[in-house]
């Protein structure tokens, strides 16, 4: 049976505006400027550059006896408003006229792979086997490695190029690659790699001789550092079996990194979206805004629109269709301009509330002075939500006087000590990195060790804990630390 029943609901909505300004919360500078340039090549009614004059304030001229039948669903004075039109500059004034704009010219080199095909051209091999060696060289990556396994690549030349080989073929063809320079490229692992590098020095020098054994029958204790067993059962003394070991050490891992290549491009370089600096014992903070163009409303289309006011009876269905257009254009415009100011708002809101909260350490720059922060703590201060405030501090930094940081990097937990007083993971893992810098690397420090350092200075942690943030801070263990 049908029945009919009356439900209350209780539901929350987001505009398209609220949603653009979230979308606008979380990009960096630079994705920003990408967004910008999108929204000007999209939206032919925003523009970028000072305006060269402001908008007049028009009379009302609209006789209120004169009115279309069909009833508009829009007032274009509305559009014609200048205070609906904000004009403001998103540019800070972190720059001066002086300052120089120099760019590096681009340098074109001989790559990696390209000194590789020059060596191949120096020696001499049948046309099909220097077409497979030319192939192998394509299957080394920029560390030096050929890191496929060879019998996939003997199928894939197979199935995409019709050429058959074999797998004994193919590991002959890449002892010529591994006679090439840097020594150890070609290298199917770490071990080989190491290999082919130490049989360049000449097994004469018995440093070299021993260092050999080493890494061909003692690799995986090498590895785990297990230098007693290895010493044990080499037989070697403790002066030539630290001799050897230098040898060792003097290998390069990646010799393929070796080989400054000026095609690789660098890694990207941060652009702070803060800048705080220091005057006379008070704090200034200002975005950093330098290439994030001005921009404004058309004045083009704001006349277009004005002109429609002046002589509504006449138009035909085509103008109207041009004016609703424009008028779908204009409210864009105006959107993503309020979107970008409550953009700015809101961050220097959120950066200002994280400053205060930590104004000693901003004053100073040291990181013991860090106090214990999460995310409901700025939103408290601010009155904005947690996710507001996620969003502000992710993929976001702020340039102070004593570097760059991550706003992520201010937000820690929070332990007591003996005393009772509440400080910051971060002060912790500072006494650690400290206590592992200073340690005797011929006899590193355990966790047991460091927990025990730390009960010493009121922090009571257990060992577990410990090894966490040793893990954290990217520090091996005690036994891979040491050295001879």
């Amino acid at each position: 049976m049908l029945k009919q029943s009356l439900q209350q609901k209780l539901l929350q909505k987001l505009s398209p505006q609220q949603i653009q300004v979230i979308k606008l919360l979380e990009l960096p500078t630079l994705q920003l400027e990408e967004r910008i340039k999108k929204e000007l090549e999209e939206n032919p009614v925003l523009e970028e550059g000072e305006k060269i004059e402001e908008f007049q304030d028009s009379a009302q001229t609209e006789d209120n006896n004169e009115r279309d039948t069909d009833k508009e669903e829009f007032t274009l004075e509305d559009y014609m408003n200048d205070e609906d039109i904000p004009s403001y500059k998103l540019s800070a004034q972190n720059y001066s006229k002086d300052d120089k704009h120099e760019e590096i010219p681009f340098s074109g080199g001989t790559t990696f792979h390209e000194l590789l095909i020059s060596q191949l051209g120096l020696r001499i091999l049948e046309p099909e086997k220097a077409a497979l060696t030319e192939y192998l060289i394509g299957n080394i990556d920029e560390d030096g490695y050929l890191r496929r396994d060879i019998d996939n690549i003997v199928d894939d030349l197979a199935f995409s190029t019709g050429i058959e080989t074999s797998f004994e073929e193919l590991v002959e063809l890449l002892r010529v690659i591994q006679d090439f320079d840097p020594a150890g490229v070609g290298a199917r692992d770490l071990q080989e790699c190491l290999l082919l590098q130490i049989s360049r020095k000449g097994k004469h020098n018995p440093d070299v001789k021993l260092a050999h054994l080493i890494l061909k029958k003692h690799f995986e204790e090498f590895t785990k550092k297990h230098y007693d067993k290895i010493q044990k059962r080499v037989g070697a003394s403790d002066e030539d079996f630290k001799c050897a070991i230098d040898e060792i050490l003097k290998l390069n891992p990646k010799p393929g990194s070796a080989f400054n290549n000026p095609m690789v491009k660098a890694s990207p370089t941060i652009i702070p979206d803060f800048i705080l600096e220091e005057e006379d014992g008070d704090l200034r903070l200002s975005l950093n805004a330098r290439n994030v163009p001005e921009l404004h409303v058309s004045r083009t289309y704001s006349e277009m629109i004005q002109d429609y006011a002046g002589n509504k009876k006449n138009q035909t269905k085509e103008q109207k269709d041009a004016v609703m257009f424009v008028k779908q254009k204009l409210d864009s415009a105006k959107w993503f301009i309020d979107a970008i100011k409550q953009r700015q708002n809101t961050l220097l809101i959120t950066m200002n509330a994280i400053i205060e909260f930590q104004r000693e350490y901003f004053m100073e720059g040291d990181e013991k002075k860090l106090k214990p922060m999460i995310l409901k703590d700025i939103a408290d201060i601010t009155g904005l939500d947690i996710s507001t405030i996620s969003r502000v501090s992710n993929s976001k930094y702020i340039q102070t006087h004593f570097g760059i940081f991550s706003l992520k990097y201010f937000f820690s937990e929070g332990l007591q000590t003996d005393s009772g007083e509440e400080v910051s993971t971060r002060e912790i893992k500072k006494i650690l990195q400290e206590c592992v810098d200073n340690e005797d690397k011929k006899k590193p420090l355990t966790d047991d060790k460091l927990a025990a350092i730390l009960k010493e200075k009121s922090y009571k942690i257990a060992r577990r804990t410990v090894a966490k943030y040793r893990e954290q801070l990217n520090i091996p263990v005690a036994r891979l630390r040491k050295e001879l």
